[in-house]
């Protein structure tokens, strides 16, 4: 099979998951209207999949996800990519490792960004997906690549796969689309306990080498084993 035709493979299949991923952000109630987007790297090739922007979520479909470069230009597709495209692109220009990248307003995560507060690590589930607090990033325009320059900043070196984009929203990323958008939904779930937990009254903070150990376990432990086992 020609190289050309395994990328043309790599891409349909990634449009067909795309689409279906921006479904999921409905499902969790993580977006309104046409707000929010997820995008996904074609792997060994600088192209990912995009939303296109301003379309209803009800209208997308995998033959109008749009495919750009790493710089947020069009390659293929009718209609104009989403307005985060180069915050998309920068992420993936600067962290090789991430595969997926997911942009949501869901109304609790980013009720703390509006107040430009990090989510500390009340929880146990928020120790184990996000080793720690969910970060704050810096206010940037959208438009160009400032905000993909925050997430970038905020991001390296931190085990949290989210970052609160301070008066804007939440980004996530991922190993692929799909894992991007969990850590969305976690996102959500987490931001929405801390604050109820807040309004009750003063929340416990978890003990930093307990988050480590919960961390490494959820990380390394938790689920089935990629080989089956009668014995399990």
């Amino acid at each position: 099979m020609s190289e050309q035709l395994i990328v043309s493979g790599e891409v349909a299949r990634l449009r067909e998951s795309v689409a279906a991923l921006h479904a999921e952000l409905v499902r969790y109630n993580l977006v309104a209207w046409t707000a929010g987007n997820v995008s996904a790297r074609v792997p060994g090739r600088d192209l990912m999949v995009i939303k296109p922007s301003g379309v209803s979520y009800d209208d997308l479909r995998p033959d109008n996800m749009v495919v750009c470069d790493l710089d947020g230009a069009v390659v293929e597709g009718d209609l104009s990519p989403s307005s985060d495209t180069a915050a998309h692109a920068y992420v993936y220009r600067a962290m090789p490792h991430v595969g997926g990248v997911v942009h949501t307003h869901s109304g609790y995560a980013t009720a703390w960004a509006a107040r430009g507060e990090a989510i500390p690590c009340y929880l146990t589930a928020q120790a184990d997906e996000f080793g720690g607090e969910i970060p704050i990033g810096p206010f940037a325009l959208i438009g160009g690549d400032d905000i993909g320059k925050g997430i970038v900043a905020t991001l390296s070196g931190h085990r949290s796969p989210a970052v609160l984009m301070r008066n804007h929203g939440v980004f996530t990323i991922g190993s692929n689309a799909k894992a991007a958008v969990k850590a969305a939904v976690m996102c959500e779930d987490v931001a929405r306990t801390a604050h109820l937990a807040r309004a009750l009254g003063q929340p416990l903070p978890i003990a930093t080498e307990d988050i480590d150990s919960l961390y490494e376990r959820y990380q390394n432990v938790y689920g089935q084993s990629s080989i089956p086992s009668a014995r399990r």
